[in-house]
């Protein structure tokens, strides 16, 4: 990533933070977007237990891994995510759930209309990727009421993904 100072008309510069550069290995290259904690879809939570609840950074990238190991064998959904640079995927669902779990992190990927957009998505297919995230949570050792404050912040997120 890098910064682009614009000049403002008064002469002042506004710094905006542009996905450009620094992909993981493996990770294909996007075009330049704005990155914004706002892109995430929701605030954090309120609660300082839910990070740790979590089981912290190592308990989320686990069960991001989960979760992506199990949509992209599910017959319900794993052809929309044939097509996916899993890298990114599970790049930004880690920083997405950090910073919504309140975690110390920043989430850097696209906003959810634009990182949805043309994939066509169903509402059972939005369920069946909820369903696996419960699981993922679940073999974690997630407490259920935890999940449910997860699953709350997730949720209103459907609007801005399933498109039919």
């Amino acid at each position: 990533m890098y910064r682009l100072c614009v000049a403002a008309l008064v002469g002042t510069c506004l710094t905006a933070t542009l996905a450009m550069a620094d992909p993981l290995p493996g990770e294909l290259p996007v075009d330049p977007y704005e990155v914004s904690n706002a892109n995430a879809g929701a605030e954090p939570v309120d609660n300082p237990d839910m990070f740790a609840a979590f089981h912290g950074q190592a308990g989320i990238d686990r069960i991001v891994d989960d979760l992506v190991d199990r949509v992209t064998v599910d017959p319900r959904i794993e052809e929309i995510f044939r097509a996916s640079d899993l890298v990114r995927l599970r790049r930004t669902l880690k920083e997405q759930f950090c910073y919504l779990l309140d975690g110390p992190c920043d989430y850097t990927g696209r906003d959810m209309v634009a990182a949805h957009k043309d994939q066509g998505i169903t509402t059972r297919e939005f369920n069946a990727l909820v369903e696996s995230l419960q699981f993922a949570m679940d073999t974690e050792g997630v407490p259920f009421a935890m999940q449910n404050k997860l699953i709350a912040k997730l949720a209103p997120m459907k609007r801005d993904v399933v498109t039919r």
